[in-house]
């Protein structure tokens, strides 16, 4: 399956039209919905869960589409508390520019692994965040994972 009504300038349905899902940074395709790391992660492990149809506002998606997108949700948390040992979890959506949406116009959830004593003066002072690993080296971690957890 493939987005559906995408704007040129979505990111998400960009991604998905590359037909490179590893050099997209997406992890897994299902159905109904897709799971891709962030490119500007709040946090190492940062990933997102978004339909593969081009859909603004989670109200407007189907019931086969919201109830996969909640299953890629728990399933993703699954894997990178496997892989990656987190103590917590930060899961949101955005809905709408001033809610705070940097893509509003696909509905994407959040799925952002904390550990304790994560957070640091570098964004405040320095202008700048600092991740102990590179988005190729998370790739790496959680990439084999979705791969067996979650492909027949």
């Amino acid at each position: 399956m493939t987005a559906t009504g995408s704007e040129q300038g979505c990111v998400f349905c960009n991604h998905l039209a590359e037909g490179d899902d590893e050099a997209a940074r997406i992890l897994y395709r299902g159905q109904k919905t897709f799971v891709i790391l962030n490119a500007f992660p709040y946090n190492t492990g940062h990933l997102m869960i978004a339909p593969l149809r081009h859909v603004g506002d989670i109200v407007d998606l189907d019931h086969d589409e919201r109830s996969e997108l909640m299953d890629m949700t728990s399933r993703s948390i699954e894997v990178v508390r496997t892989a990656m040992k987190p103590h917590g979890f930060n899961v949101g959506i955005n809905l709408g520019e001033v809610a705070g949406a940097g893509i509003p116009g696909h509905v994407h959830v959040h799925v952002v692994p904390r550990w304790g004593g994560d957070t640091n003066f570098m964004p405040v002072v320095g202008e700048t965040k600092v991740l102990p690993e590179m988005i190729a080296d998370t790739d790496a971690k959680l990439r084999p994972l979705f791969n067996s957890f979650l492909r027949p």
